[in-house]
């Protein structure tokens, strides 16, 4: 059976006034299932509120939109609440509560990506709700959820029965949520937009790369990330990922193409790529892409939290490695064009301008 690696869009699975939850279908995005990778996209309007859940999958959030304000308890924690913005990387290991919420004009929106190997449903998460109609406490009878709260019975319906209210709900304009804390953000989150770039290259891109290093969270979620932002015409190097990673895309901003190689140099994805496409490169498989004359940004996940990549192309390339005769015996081309080979890109590395 040949693999399906087209990109797709998410789509909505709930909602209401306060905004909406999207997901990708593993039905429709097959190696969701076989790579045990789950994705989905919180959009949270004015006064969205996203009620307290946990998952059964560990992720790694990506503010693609806005500003707000998130809540996360780790397991045996306090809570931590922090102000979250466009570009902020956040690392939720399993057992997190969480909660999001929008005070701004402008939609908050987040992107989630993970491990869904230990979920309940290979490729998707799954969230247990706090609260609301199909919340935890809402299959207790009032006599376990009374005595483990130690509460009357009107008290306990009152508190189980009121919010109507399924996963997102819309709070009053009037509503004091908690102030974000500035001290909470350290070690909790990392801003990929304004962190130090790990590559820089004129005409180019750039990329910020997220691991244990500069979050030291994203160990315990088993995950590394990355943010690409391709310039102009420009060319991200042909590459795999040589520590059998698997490599999750979320095309955040912009256009281009891609190419796909396979087993037995088989090329088995060609195709246009848009925001909000996702798409997944199977383990060892080669990926290059080429944006269009307005760039493209991507937000990827890595499926181990310090990845190694290497690159086909350019300074770094494992071709500037390997001595001419072996160039000249695998390519069986005598000297002059070996030569005419290894003599290029000596000096760039991971992306290429576009040609003058």
């Amino acid at each position: 059976m040949e693999l399906d690696l087209t990109p797709q869009l998410a789509k909505k699975l709930y909602g209401g006034d306060g905004g909406a939850y999207y997901a990708w279908c593993p039905n429709e995005l097959p190696m969701l299932r076989k790579g045990n990778i789950g994705a989905g996209k919180l959009a949270l309007e004015k006064n969205g509120f996203a009620l307290p859940r946990y998952s059964d999958s560990a992720k790694v959030a990506y503010v693609l939109q806005g500003s707000g304000v998130a809540g996360i308890v780790l397991p045996e924690k306090e809570e931590k609440v922090i102000p979250i913005k466009k570009g902020d990387a956040i690392a939720l290991p399993f057992g997190v509560v969480t909660w999001w919420y929008n005070k701004q004009d402008t939609e908050l929106v987040i992107l989630f990506l993970g491990d869904t190997s230990k979920s309940h449903k290979s490729g998707s998460f799954t969230d247990f709700f706090l609260t609301g109609p199909n919340g935890i406490f809402t299959g207790f009878s009032t006599e376990f959820v009374g005595r483990a709260w130690d509460l009357e019975e009107s008290t306990v319906k009152t508190l189980v029965g009121s919010q109507s209210g399924n996963g997102i709900v819309k709070l009053d304009s009037t509503f004091k949520m908690p102030e974000p804390k500035i001290e909470h953000y350290n070690g909790m989150a990392l801003n990929c937009e304004e962190a130090p770039l790990d590559v820089d290259i004129k005409n180019g891109g750039k990329v910020v790369v997220l691991n244990t290093k500069n979050l030291p969270l994203v160990g315990e979620v088993g995950l590394g990330a990355d943010l690409v932002r391709l310039d102009g015409s420009a060319m991200c190097s042909p590459g795999f990922s040589c520590d059998s990673a698997l490599q999750v895309t979320y095309i955040v901003r912009g256009s281009g193409r891609v190419q796909v190689v396979g087993v037995d140099g088989k090329r088995v994805l060609e195709t246009r790529l848009k925001a909000g496409d996702l798409f997944i490169v199977p383990r060892f498989f080669v990926v290059s892409k080429i944006a269009d004359p307005e760039g493209m940004d991507w937000f990827s996940i890595i499926t181990t939290p310090n990845p190694i990549f290497t690159h086909l192309a350019g300074r770094t390339s494992v071709w500037k490695a390997l001595s001419p005769e072996v160039l000249q015996a695998a390519f069986n081309v005598p000297a002059d064009v070996e030569d005419k080979f290894t003599s290029k890109r000596k000096a760039e590395e991971i992306f290429f301008p576009p040609p003058n």
